[in-house]
């Protein structure tokens, strides 16, 4: 397997981790498009989702610590509580739209990968995924961070329980639940991916366990160091791409492109 795949996968990955047409769906969709053995090395989809989740990290970084910063203080320092509560009760929202998808895969993700885990209800999943970009295409509510309320990181949470499903986009599915429930354009970029550090920090915590049980990797550092550079480095950009789509209300692009992506599949693998 030459070092082109590692990185051609790296980019794939990093394209669409951001973006609202779900990572996971075109994977297995290129896996069954092109016959290599990549798409079966789940170490190495451990490590450009390592990747992804470095590029997020740093364009979020400031945020992050401030509100790690405000929580510890808002818990251990009675004094600072006040000018912290806003930053307290924004973790607790990220906490609480976090544990329906945390509980759900636990108990479900590989049930769900195994009833739904046939291409064609890929295609099925593209056309859902359009139509829920679609509804949301003008929507932009007047909620800022501050004025996200429990009962909308509950709905939110809820709804990003659907993302498990092969194919349906985790970014976009809580895009349109925080649209839908009033929450400004940027308000609803900023919670989305808030929301995607829970999960991600979650499942690459045991992908790291089952790398440390695979042994020696010494062969794959190279192919893995550059699908790792190539998945960050695609990541940045590809966010900064959806940020100024959704700040323009341009959701509709996506949604157009999944649903020509969607009849392509039901069509070719019919």
């Amino acid at each position: 397997m030459n070092l082109i795949e590692y990185i051609i996968y790296g980019i794939i990955q990093g394209l669409t981790e951001p973006l609202p047409i779900s990572s996971s769906g075109h994977l297995v969709l290129i896996k069954n498009l092109v016959n290599t053995n990549l798409f079966s090395d789940l170490n190495f989809e451990i490590v450009v989702n390592f990747g992804s989740f470095l590029a997020i990290l740093l364009i979020f970084w400031k945020d992050i610590l401030k509100l790690i910063k405000s929580f510890f203080s808002f818990l251990f320092n009675k004094k600072n509580r006040e000018k912290t509560k806003i930053d307290f009760k924004y973790c607790m929202l990220i906490i609480i739209g976090s544990i329906p998808v945390g509980i759900a895969g636990i108990l479900l993700k590989d049930k769900i990968e195994e009833i739904f885990s046939s291409v064609q209800f890929l295609g099925i999943t593209f056309l859902i995924t359009a139509l829920a970009l679609f509804l949301v295409r003008k929507a932009n509510g007047t909620k800022k961070d501050s004025d996200i309320t429990y009962k909308d990181a509950i709905i939110i949470g809820l709804l990003q329980m659907i993302a498990l499903l092969p194919g349906i986009s985790r970014s976009g599915t809580v895009l349109v639940g925080c649209l839908l429930c009033g929450l400004n354009r940027k308000a609803s970029l900023k919670y989305t991916f808030m929301l995607y550090f829970p999960v991600s920090v979650a499942s690459m915590g045991l992908g790291v366990l089952d790398i440390m049980e695979a042994g020696n990797l010494n062969n794959l550092l190279l192919p893995y160091a550059l699908g790792l550079i190539a998945s960050g480095i695609v990541t940045y950009f590809s966010y900064q791409w959806l940020s100024n789509w959704v700040k323009k209300g341009s959701l509709w692009k996506f949604s157009i492109y999944c649903l020509f992506l969607g009849i392509f599949v039901l069509i070719y693998f019919r």
